[in-house]
């Protein structure tokens, strides 16, 4: 991956994740978010374990990311575009779309 398409990666998770390290923390303990996305072999899902990297990386700095991470975050960055494009009608406060997309660090309710 070359620099810029780093500052790409970096700029559109940034806009994307909206939700801080200790947010997507709290988010990630609760029942709703366990019980959110596809689940293998009945383990964790995907988005959750998803969310927990998310962590990692907004409380690492820019310069200690991998090539690795920026994968990961190109990765999130892919799922809630997609994501977001499959919006349901009406209140979506406390909907399955709404809980997967928090798992992936973005509450749409959140401006």
């Amino acid at each position: 991956m070359d620099d810029q398409e780093r500052e790409e990666t970096w700029h559109d998770f940034r806009e994307l994740v909206n939700m801080t390290p200790a947010e997507l923390e709290k988010w990630l303990e609760s029942d709703e978010s366990r019980d959110a996305g596809q689940h293998r072999d009945g383990g964790e899902s995907t988005g959750h374990a998803s969310g927990r990297r998310i962590v990692t990386i907004l409380r690492a700095g820019k310069s200690d990311l991998t090539d690795d991470d920026y994968r990961h975050m190109r990765k999130v960055v892919g799922y809630v575009r997609r994501h977001l494009a499959q919006r349901p009608s009406g209140d979506v406060r406390d909907t399955r779309w709404r809980h997967s997309l928090m798992n992936w660090g973005h509450d749409p309710l959140d401006g």
